[in-house]
């Protein structure tokens, strides 16, 4: 059984080869450079962000690794999974660089603090190593590494956000964009790596957030999603000492058009408001989804992974976001097999997805990740064939949830932005409504195309997609 397992396709589990296309000519660079990206949607934002400054200092976008002076991995340690595969891949680009010496081969992001002095001195796998606060130094350090000398800078930073960098559209569908609007996390939750790969808490300039958006949105983005590790705890204090929470900025952002499709990821339970749920039920392109993590549906294990909040809290939070907003979409992530869980704590998550009917779920069994709370306080005692047998319940359990949720749509009609192609055929569209429910309709000869909006409605479903009939526009 793979380390993770889902219900259906998702960017956040989304890997590999990161490309340019709103970069300038890559034919008016005298170098290139090749990114691949693992992880999470920041370590994809984050790629964007480097992608912006490499470009500032001579070096193009290329698909073909054959063709780069400079290889980089922005990698992920939230997973054992995750690393594997980073070091197959260096593994792989070593063999690159064999016929081509100049050849420089760099990580980045959360595995560069923990791993660095393996990369560098015991195996030999890469010429720098630059933390997910570092990337404004990767000119110089790529200077250094072209002398012979290992370069490295993982320090993390109180203040940076690259709040003035302008990213660069990694392999983009030209329809939805990522914004960062916060980075690193103040969250101590046993099992997560973050806040000691990412760093503290900090806000970006809200001004400058609502500017990125409103770019893109000129350039004919139809759909931006504001990330960060807990969206809900934005806080920027500008220098006039105007404070700007995340409610607010979830409508300024709003405002800049009604045709502007606004996403958000992620909610951590204790922070999502009543100000940001009365927010996104009045502005009509905020979309009606909300990724609302439990990990687990035990309050002991809950305590025990430093969540700060009980069964019956989370249940009472899931409630008040029905009662705000009947229609919104919620979905989660859950851990099967954490340290000292029993068959009751693993019922009570069973029993906590029935209360809360996620339209879907990211569903993972505890892979203990070295300097973790977790790590250094408990023992990882629960057997992996449990870990897998509580994993593929919780799995079958989801499976059911999700086709009910969407039986329960048929009939609907929905507003839908079309992002492209169906992967099965390109006689149908596939986009996505304001649930973050997939979508595929037929384009039976009409004028509609990437990034228009349609109105859909939902004549069958499977589990993981709704199949409906394009309405008279």
């Amino acid at each position: 059984m793979e380390e993770l397992l889902k219900l259906k396709e998702h960017d956040e589990a989304r890997q590999g080869e990161a490309y340019a296309p709103f970069a300038m000519d890559p034919n008016h660079y005298k170098k290139h450079f090749y990114i691949e990206s693992y992880g999470c949607q920041m370590n994809f934002s984050d790629s964007e962000i480097v992608a912006s400054i490499l470009n500032q200092h001579g070096f193009g976008a290329t698909r073909n690794v054959e063709e780069a002076d400079l290889v980089l991995l922005n990698t992920c340690s939230i997973r054992e999974k995750a690393e594997q595969t980073v070091r197959r891949r260096l593994g792989d680009f070593q063999q690159v660089k064999q016929s081509k010496p100049g050849l420089l081969i760099g990580v980045l992001g959360c595995m560069a603090e923990r791993l660095k002095s393996k990369f560098l001195e015991e195996e030999k796998l890469v010429d720098m190593v630059v933390g997910p606060d570092a990337y404004r130094s990767l000119p110089a350090l790529i200077e250094e590494a072209e002398t012979g000398q290992k370069a490295v800078n993982v320090l993390l930073s109180r203040d940076e956000t690259y709040a003035d960098i302008s990213p660069v559209r990694l392999d983009s569908n030209g329809v939805s964009a990522f914004v960062s609007i916060m980075r690193g996390c103040n969250n101590m939750c046993a099992f997560c790596v973050v806040p000691f790969t990412r760093g503290r808490e900090r806000s970006r300039d809200a001004l400058s957030i609502v500017a990125e958006c409103q770019n893109l949105f000129e350039r004919g983005f139809k759909e931006v999603t504001l990330l960060g590790q807990n969206v809900d705890s934005y806080y920027y204090v500008s220098d006039s000492n105007e404070v700007v929470n995340f409610a607010q900025l979830l409508e300024r952002v709003a405002l800049i058009s009604p045709e502007l499709r606004i996403r958000f990821s992620t909610s951590h339970p204790k922070d999502i408001t009543d100000d940001v749920l009365h927010t996104m039920a009045k502005y009509e392109n905020i979309c009606k989804y909300i990724h609302l993590p439990v990990q687990s549906g035990s309050t002991r294990i809950l305590q025990l992974m430093n969540r700060t909040y009980t069964r019956e809290w989370y249940m009472a939070k899931v409630d008040r976001i029905r009662e705000i907003m009947p229609d919104c979409g919620i979905s989660s992530d859950i851990i099967a097999g954490f340290c000292t869980e029993t068959e009751e704590d693993h019922q009570d998550t069973l029993s906590i997805m029935d209360h809360s009917k996620y339209d879907m779920s990211y569903m993972f069994f505890y892979s203990e990740r070295p300097g973790t709370l977790a790590q250094r306080r408990y023992k990882d005692d629960i057997p992996d064939e449990v870990k897998k047998r509580r994993l593929q319940e919780i799995v079958d359990k989801q499976g059911k949830l999700s086709f009910a949720s969407n039986k329960q749509d048929l009939g609907k009609t929905f507003k839908v932005l079309i992002e492209g192609n169906s992967k099965k055929s390109d006689k149908d569209w596939m986009g996505r409504n304001s649930q973050n429910k997939v979508i595929v309709f037929s384009k039976d000869e009409t004028n509609l195309k990437k990034g228009d909006y349609a109105f859909v409605t939902v004549t069958d479903c499977t589990q993981a997609t709704l199949i409906g009939k394009l309405i008279s526009q």
